[in-house]
């Protein structure tokens, strides 16, 4: 027998890394790192045009160094060369949201707004030996053209802004992205400003200074600039600009290829479930169909196959999809989806097919995030719990509103907190009545404690609340509160802002038919013996009735207290 190491094994992380996107984006990171610490070199001219020598020092050992070097050559030529290719096989522009659009036109505009920048420090450097110095630069851009000052401050807040979109768009799928935005966005602000106000405070020393004859003799002989080199730097840099033109010729090109390509092809339909279809050319992915003809369909990453907030489902057509690739799986069961769910952004389909986006169109990057599979719909045992104020109607109309909506919410604060404590989920308020979940994420063995103990909360917080409002209130409030346990569908449902984590079923018919019960008994609390059962505790001397629940056919037993506060004790027998 012979062993050995799998190369496949030994391939797939790197194939994993070595990913066109995340090759793009590791060289974005490697320049957005160089360009924050430019933008805080500039800054130093705040303190002084020494201090900017000073920190160029610090700036360049690590930059001029040979691996310092060939990272910013390579991270240069792979951010521009896959920036490109992508640009290329783009099949449409018209699926790229506006925010993606400015940050292309910013990236397209900085190469030719820093080539001269660039020809005339690093390459003059390495070729002539030339110290580029800040007194160099800032001569050469404020004093000596300074138009070139202006347009270097252009490319300075364009690469800026460029980059931190980048980093924006990759870093608002992290769940700590929102809490951190803040931060980051006052940090993005002001370093460009200390920036340019740094280089200007610096190049205005400059000036002052070339106004000392003796100065300025002894600059232009430290200089000693070769016969020349002004007009093969300009030269040079044209070479450039013709090569630009070129490549800006070729994303044409691309354009009129892709629409000649299509228009040969037979087009597929994709349809949606308001009766709304898109006749696409094979190839481009149910995304982009969706952009070409209008659909609203969310999509937070931009179509990178990341955020899966594109995700649909497919209705029809299926078998004749290619299997989700290693990214797609990956993301799809990172978010928990179910079969048939499949990423709009990346699927292409070749013939018909019908879908079902599966968020709504203005999803933001939370709901991209991995989420418990209930979200989903899930069918699960959970606990119900349904309370309502007794006699809360006629209160109401003795009372002025301003007095109801005051009594009202403490009483759903004092409520919502003692369900919280416990465990629960506050599923919704209805009118004067609550209704919370317990055991989305818990056994229901748990979940019938937590359920039992929120009761007893609940009670203890309404005779707090009646004792505060005391002078408020004619008589005490009241309080009936029903539970049960049982099979539910869960889900998070509704529409538009009206969308919450909710349960549908007989269990929550029942558990709200039990609350009701607390009047025909006069009592506090009912609670189903299935739910008793599976807490574990003794219930033996609590009274005990055997009831019929409308719209089940069988009979069930309950048990009804006078004061949930009064609930005998944990006997601690149950699962923990």
């Amino acid at each position: 027998m012979t062993t050995g190491i799998n190369p496949e094994t030994v391939r797939k992380p790197f194939k994993q890394f070595f990913t066109t996107g995340r090759l793009r984006l590791v060289s974005g990171l490697v320049l957005m790192v160089f360009l924050t610490g430019h933008l805080l070199n500039h800054s130093l001219g705040l303190i002084s045009l020494n201090a900017m020598e000073i920190g160029r020092g610090v700036f360049l050992e690590v930059w001029r160094s040979l691996p310092g070097t060939i990272l910013l050559l390579a991270a240069i030529a792979t951010h521009m060369i896959l920036v490109f290719v992508k640009m290329l096989s783009i099949h449409s522009y018209r699926r790229i949201p506006t925010r993606e659009i400015i940050q292309i036109i910013m990236g397209f505009a900085i190469p030719p707004l820093i080539l001269l920048h660039i020809i005339g420090t690093r390459v003059v450097h390495e070729i002539y030996g030339i110290d580029d110095s800040y007194s160099f630069v800032l001569f050469s851009l404020w004093v000596a053209t300074p138009l070139q000052a202006l347009l270097q401050s252009a490319a300075l807040i364009f690469a800026w802004v460029h980059g931190c979109l980048g980093v924006h768009f990759w870093l608002r799928l992290k769940p700590w992205y929102s809490s951190a935005f803040p931060i980051l966005y006052s940090i993005s602000l002001a370093l460009p400003i200390l920036a340019l106000t740094g280089f200007i405070n610096g190049a205005n020393e400059v000036e002052d200074l070339f106004a000392d004859a003796a100065w300025r003799t002894a600059f232009f002989a430290e200089l000693d600039l070769p016969e020349g080199l002004v007009g093969w730097v300009y030269e040079v840099r044209d070479q450039g600009l013709r090569l630009m033109i070129v490549a800006l010729v070729l994303l044409g090109a691309s354009r009129l290829f892709w629409i000649a390509h299509f228009k040969r092809k037979k087009l597929i339909t994709v349809s949606y479930p308001d009766g709304k279809t898109v006749s696409a050319a094979p190839g481009l992915t149910i995304l982009e169909a969706s952009n070409l003809g209008n659909v609203p369909h969310a999509s937070v990453c931009g179509g990178r196959g990341r955020c899966s907030t594109c995700r649909v489902r497919i209705v029809d057509g299926e078998v004749d999809l290619e299997p989700p690739s290693e990214r797609e799986a990956a993301v799809l069961k990172r978010v928990g989806a179910v079969e048939g769910t499949r990423l709009a952004c990346q699927v292409k389909p070749v013939t018909d097919v019908s879908v079902i986006p599966l968020l709504p169109a203005k999803s933001t990057p939370q709901q991209g995030f991995n989420q418990p599979g209930y979200l989903h719909g899930q069918e699960k045992e959970i606990a119900i719990l349904f309370a309502d104020l007794r006699a809360f109607t006629k209160f109401s109309e003795q009372k002025l509103p301003y007095d109801v909506v005051f009594v009202i919410n403490q009483y759903f604060r004092h409520m919502g907190e003692a369900i919280e404590a416990s465990g629960g989920h506050l599923d919704k308020f209805i009118g004067d009545g609550v209704m919370a979940l317990f055991g989305l994420e818990d056994s229901p063995e748990i979940a019938s404690q937590k359920a039992l103990d929120a009761a007893t909360a609940m009670a203890a917080e309404l005779e707090i609340m009646n004792r505060n409002l005391k002078s408020d209130l004619p008589i005490p409030l009241r309080i009936g509160i029903g539970l049960h346990l049982g099979q539910v569908i869960v889900g998070k449902m509704g529409y538009g802002n009206a969308t919450s984590i909710t349960a549908i079923g007989d269990a929550v018919n029942t558990a709200s038919r039990l609350e009701t019960m607390n009047k025909e008994f006069s009592s506090q609390l009912i609670f189903s013996n299935e739910l008793a059962k599976r807490s574990g505790r003794n219930f033996s001397s609590l009274r005990s009735e055997e009831v019929m629940v409308r719209g089940r056919e069988e009979p069930i037993t309950i048990f009804v207290v006078d004061d949930a506060q009064k609930m005998p004790p944990d006997n601690g027998t149950a699962e923990s």
